[in-house]
């Protein structure tokens, strides 16, 4: 055996990840918010790109139209290739210097200026019980203690702060704090300002007038058997009937244990925006994508300008060109995005026909494999392709997620999703007799009976995922 060093040339193919491919795969990720945050980002980097405010925003483009796209057929294709010089650009457009003017004003449709565009700041439950705070009795250093107070209240309502505390903080006697809490404890909502689960309810009892001892003590020590559904238990432990009991806990849970939940937290609001839309035609449905989600880029002008007059300055004309080309590459990917997310959607909605003409009880079982191969793309894209998109349906908002599940045999040799079965647990459930649930083995062979060979233990699973409580849970007296 020879041993020694030599120099040879072979050739061989492998995929190297360039940072633009790596920049199209995170654009394909991105969600709208994050394409949308990125594109501004790129924008204030690369002054090539600007947004293209010529092209309504708001419009839906059907993808199946062929000569919807032809006009930017030509810049996709150059973006493919490696490496554009901006000069050779210019000269083949033969570029016309006097189209353009930098200081020329354009109405676009941020200077129309609408109320629709002003939005009144949410008020926050500090906000609310601060402004109760300055029309109480409460004078001087009550009120600074009462103010104190209310900013230790989280979102909830709960006190979060200790009035021993408190009161030393104030150099005044714990008695003070606790007359100050109290007369916080009678804003608006109901509840607020209570220092535990026990105390919050019995303040709600007492505005609406149900004085009662037992009724206290049910909340004071039997709060986790009530949880429980121990109904028989705690009738027995008070010397009281199973339906006296009852009465107490149908009372108690008419009560809210977060009274603040029903006010802002100060967080702004984000509203689900789809990227593709579903719409019933006579003849079906036609899929189109919601361009309002997708920026809309352009070259500008201004700049190509600047290379056709400064063709000697061989330091900008590098600059500009490797900005140039960033910018068709971040187009030509955001295009990319827009037509796999498009195709990825077709494939999914085409299996799931059934369930836009019969609801969800008719969703199919479905993979990342089938519809990979459906699209002709590895799978890995097709998760990236959904992940945080959303579809809109004549049967609602959906994240493209939900309809990929796994799912169980059927009668019908099909199979059915488990959101499907999810389906028909709940409407088993909404039908049942609150006197004598059905236990997880009835739905078992509830479901047999349609078909749906499923085991207790699946059964279990799917209702706990839905936050149904087992039947002994939701029996009633």
């Amino acid at each position: 055996m020879r041993l020694g060093y030599d120099l040879t040339i072979e050739q061989t193919q492998k995929l190297t990840m360039t940072p633009e491919l790596i920049q199209a795969i995170q654009i394909l990720q991105y969600n709208s918010q994050e394409l949308e945050d990125f594109v501004s980002k790129e924008i204030m980097e690369n002054p090539i790109l600007e947004m293209d405010n010529t092209v309504p925003n708001d419009s839906h483009e059907n993808l199946k139209d062929p000569e919807s796209s032809m006009s930017e057929e030509l810049m996709y294709k150059e973006a493919e290739r490696d490496d554009i010089d901006l000069r050779e650009k210019i000269a083949e457009s033969e570029y016309d210097d006097i189209s353009y003017r930098q200081w020329e004003h354009r109405v676009s449709n941020e200077d129309v200026v609408s109320f629709d565009q002003y939005t009144s700041k949410e008020e926050t439950l500090q906000d609310y019980l601060l402004l109760q705070l300055t029309f109480s009795d409460l004078k001087d250093r009550d009120k600074k203690i009462g103010r104190y107070l209310v900013e230790g209240i989280d979102d909830n309502g709960y006190l979060t702060v200790d009035t021993d505390q408190t009161a030393a903080a104030f150099g005044v006697k714990a008695c003070t704090v606790e007359r100050i809490l109290k007369v916080i404890q009678g804003f608006e909502p109901v509840g607020v300002g209570a220092r535990s689960l026990e105390e919050c309810l019995l303040i709600q009892l007492e505005a609406k007038g149900f004085k009662d001892e037992s009724l206290d003590y049910v909340i004071k020590n039997h709060l986790n058997d009530l949880a429980e559904n121990k109904i028989q238990y705690i009738a027995k432990s008070i010397g009281l009937t199973v339906l006296q009991v009852q009465a107490m806990a149908d009372l108690i849970r008419t009560l809210d244990p977060k009274p603040g939940m029903a006010y802002s937290s100060g967080e702004q609001i984000r509203y689900v925006v789809p990227d593709v839309i579903i719409e019933k035609e006579d003849d079906g449905y036609e899929i189109v994508t919601n361009d309002s989600t997708i920026p809309s880029l352009k070259v500008s002008s201004y700049y190509m300008n600047l290379v056709k007059n400064n063709k000697d300055d061989e330091d900008l004309q590098k600059y500009l060109n490797d900005k140039y080309n960033s910018a068709l590459w971040l187009i030509k990917s955001i295009e990319q995005r827009k037509r796999t997310i498009f195709k990825v959607s077709e494939a999914v909605m085409k299996l799931q026909t059934e369930f836009l003409e019969k609801g969800e009880k008719y969703l199919k079982p479905m993979t990342l494999k089938q519809i990979a191969d459906a699209v002709g793309v590895h799978e890995s894209t097709v998760s990236r392709s959904i992940n945080g998109k959303f579809i809109q349906t004549p049967r609602g908002v959906y994240e493209i997620k939900y309809f990929f599940s796994s799912g169980v045999g059927s009668g019908s040799g099909e199979g059915l999703s488990s959101n499907s079965i999810k389906t028909f647990i709940k409407e088993i459930i909404d039908g049942e007799d609150p006197k004598k649930p059905c236990s997880d083995q009835d739905m078992v062979e509830i479901l047999s009976e349609k078909g749906i060979e499923i085991s207790r233990r699946t059964v279990a699973k799917y209702r706990e995922s839905m936050n149904i409580l087992s039947s002994s849970k939701r029996r009633r007296y």
